[in-house]
């Protein structure tokens, strides 16, 4: 089964932060599952490039927008090799093959008379991209940029998305439908909300006198809008309209991920787009929610912006990736700190996974020569990890049920260990020694097996010092496909080495 699985684009007027990372550790944790599940996944991330915002942060930086773009895409593409994310592709909204696509989609609804021209005046935020109205403001100023929008005044080409809001909500709450399903279930109550209760009007598609931006092919005084340009990314990065077939393969994506801030324009604006074009729609959109800092909003003014580099210098990349998804659950707005990561790097990787794998591997060593015992008797493995309802938890995007899951089961052995000494065992040389280390190697396994879409480096590193000589891929499609998975083989070696999360005393 193919899975089209999609980060938003993200605008290259800044360096990317933790935020950004977030969404895309969740959708590389997803793309890895699906693979493991047997999908044939195209995984798409990349970054927004156009409009008037990347003009004004390239005048800063005293670059051109296109030398300013190339730098900081590239930032983008360097944070997201170094956190293994496993994108399938990586589009740039300047890429020549977008471009060429938005000017095909753009003339397609010119020729249905989807689009018309006017004239628009309203207040405009350039640190939005977006026209707000006056209900939007607060004490005169856009609420997240704390700057007042400006009064702009043009002749615009407007898309018609008036006419799709009957239409729209049918969809949206048609739980028959499989296009458009909303996630969490908060948000797409607040999109059928504004659906119901507030008049749609026609929007602006284009801007005059921006040269940074994609010509319209029916007016090249005008560029498509940036927001209009970044949601076309999705079907471009597919070969719409290059006639290969992929588009039709691929397309409809299977899930749009993003945070909660511009769901309006995917769950509504970007559908409408599709419905006037006759294109099939989006299947599920996810809009996950935001995070604070010590209670306060991440701000570069505030100097409480997280980078995802500290991240992975303080905690290693792998339990960076685990501690993202952690704290609260995702879809959830939550507040993360330095300490609350510490804390749970400390509790669930230093102490319960990390120390699981240290004392077991030493007992081996200690008892068994360092090879892998033959058990006495059967071992019990009670409250084994359940995969039915495990490989739920991954459908639902429930990270932190995932996580509660896996820390569960490393507790059940951590208590296994407590309750029957093994070095009361070995004194007392009792035989069933050996089938205690032997379950105590099961459970590692699966919990080696269990993490693999968020640690996939800690992952393998564990499974070869377990002593297992099969290829960990394999046993990940086996174990998420529901089938059996390999036992520990006695007689073969372990291989302690070193600590896999070293503890960590600090407070930064």
């Amino acid at each position: 089964m193919k899975y089209y699985l999609t980060t938003p684009i993200y605008y290259v007027n800044d360096s990317p932060h933790i935020g950004h990372a977030y969404t895309t550790v969740a959708a590389d944790v997803i793309a890895r599952w699906r693979r493991y599940r047997g999908d044939d996944v195209f995984f798409l991330t990349g970054t927004d490039e156009h409009g008037a915002k990347i003009c004004q942060a390239a005048v800063r930086a005293g670059n051109s927008p296109a030398e300013f773009c190339d730098r900081i895409s590239g930032e983008f593409r360097k944070e997201w090799q170094n956190l293994k994310i496993t994108n399938d592709y990586f589009i740039r909204t300047t890429d020549q093959k977008h471009i060429s696509a938005v000017q095909k989609f753009l003339g397609a609804l010119h020729a249905t008379g989807a689009v018309q021209k006017g004239k628009y005046e309203g207040l405009y935020c350039v640190g939005c991209e977006k026209f707000l109205s006056e209900s939007d403001l607060v004490d005169g100023c856009c609420p997240d940029h704390k700057q007042k929008p400006v009064l702009q005044s043009e002749e615009n080409w407007f898309f018609r998305l008036s006419d799709y809001q009957e239409e729209l909500l049918k969809i949206i709450t048609d739980d028959s439908d499989p296009r458009v399903k909303i996630f969490p279930v908060e948000r797409r109550n607040e999109i059928t909300g504004k659906l119901k209760n507030l008049k749609l009007e026609n929007i602006s598609i284009s801007r005059a006198n921006l040269e940074w931006g994609i010509p319209l092919p029916f007016d090249p005084g005008q560029t498509a809008y940036v927001w209009v340009d970044a949601l076309l990314n999705y079907i471009s990065a597919i070969g719409y309209g290059e006639g290969d077939g992929r588009f039709e393969r691929l397309w409809p994506s299977d899930m749009h991920l993003m945070a909660k801030d511009i769901l309006w324009f995917h769950s509504v604006i970007w559908p409408a787009m599709l419905l006037a074009a006759k294109l099939p729609l989006p299947k599920k959109i996810f809009a996950h929610g935001f995070f604070t800092i010590n209670g306060d909003k991440m701000s570069k003014t505030v100097g409480n912006v997280i980078l995802p580099k500290e991240m992975s210098d303080k905690f290693g990349v792998d339990a960076s990736r685990y501690l993202m998804l952690s704290l609260f659950p995702f879809g959830a707005d939550g507040d993360i700190s330095w300490q609350a990561l510490t804390d749970k790097f400390n509790t669930d990787l230093a102490n319960n996974l990390g120390n699981l794998v240290s004392r077991t591997l030493t007992m081996v060593e200690k008892y068994f020569e360092g090879r892998i015992p033959k058990p006495n008797s059967t071992p019990a493995l009670e409250e084994v990890i359940n995969i039915g309802e495990f490989n739920g938890f991954f459908e639902d995007l429930k990270f932190s049920n995932i996580i509660e899951t896996v820390q569960k089961h490393l507790n059940h052995a951590n208590q296994l260990i407590e309750r029957s000494a093994p070095w009361k065992m070995a004194k007392a040389n009792d035989p069933e020694l050996s089938t205690v280390l032997f379950e105590l190697l099961i459970r590692i396994r699966e919990a080696s097996l269990a993490v693999y879409p968020f640690m996939p480096e800690i992952a393998a590193n564990i499974w070869k010092q377990i002593g297992s000589d099969e290829d960990i891929d394999s046993e990940a499609r086996a174990f998420f496909q529901g089938g059996a998975i390999a036992s520990p083989k006695p007689g073969n070696a372990v291989a302690k080495s070193g600590s896999l999360f070293p503890r960590i005393i600090d407070k930064k």
